[in-house]
């Protein structure tokens, strides 16, 4: 009785209790079962608020806090970045981690730049359009005799235009072994005027067993073999030319050296 008069008498102030910040899922389950004993009467008062104080700083640390800005810091700090706007839109929003990017080696320049180090003759083919000026046709001229004088080989075909200004070229050389012509068809299924010029080349190959295809057959066959005799490709076309544009990407991959000049 004379206890329950004293705390009647002397009640406890109400102020708030500072505590850093802490986890609370823990501290929940002892306080809830530390006030009911103290309401029971089992611990004092006094004891159980200073030991709840003294557990809380015990079990709370500063380090909490500093963790809990850390996990608000920059995302660089972790090593993840996050993408940006552009490659969200390039690659997708579900890209959330962006590793470094290594590119592979351009198998293409690889190859030419082997070429260029290779200072022995190679086999070239030369495919191109009939439909071609008279300027452009003196530069094929030029490129051709270039090529036969460097002991290179040359593989084209009997058509006119971009064919004929090869030929031309090769032999004006003087050097008839370093030029070969494979026909699509035989000689006599060939244009008058391209029969007069291929009457000099001295190393002709005819295809008499294509003579009963369409031209644009037998020469997809025709190109594909000048491809399996070359090193090397040279084509003169147009963007809109599919048979040419055919010829360059088979090349490509048989991992040929192509070199393709458009003329619009």
């Amino acid at each position: 009785m004379s206890s329950v008069m004293a705390s009647m008498a002397f009640p406890w102030p109400k102020c708030p209790v500072i505590r850093p910040r802490c986890s609370l899922s823990s501290r929940n389950s002892k306080h809830r079962h530390l006030s009911f004993l103290a309401g029971c009467g089992r611990i004092p008062r006094s004891q159980w608020l200073s030991g709840s104080m003294r557990r809380d700083m015990e079990n709370c640390s500063w380090s909490d806090g500093m963790e809990d800005t850390f996990m608000l810091g920059s995302d660089e700090e972790f090593g993840s970045k996050v993408p940006t706007q552009a490659q969200s839109v390039v690659e997708g929003s579900g890209t959330v981690l962006v590793s470094e990017y290594k590119p592979i080696p351009d198998l293409d320049y690889l190859q030419e730049l082997l070429a260029i180090q290779q200072q022995g003759p190679r086999a070239i083919g030369f495919f191109g359009t009939r439909n071609m000026g008279f300027m452009h046709q003196q530069l094929i001229e030029i490129l051709s005799y270039a090529m036969i004088i460097t002991k290179n080989h040359i593989f084209t075909s009997g058509a006119s235009g971009t064919n004929a200004a090869v030929i031309r070229g090769a032999l004006r050389a003087e050097k008839p072994e370093l030029l070969t012509v494979i026909l699509p068809q035989s000689l006599k299924m060939q244009p008058p005027e391209s029969q007069e010029l291929l009457a000099k080349v001295k190393n002709l190959i005819e295809k008499p067993q294509n003579d009963h295809l369409p031209l644009i057959e037998a020469s997809r066959l025709c190109n594909r073999d000048i491809l399996s005799h070359v090193q090397q490709v040279i084509c003169f076309a147009f963007h809109d030319s599919r048979l040419l544009m055919e010829t360059c990407q088979e090349a490509k991959n048989l991992r040929k050296i192509v070199t393709l000049f458009y003329l619009d």
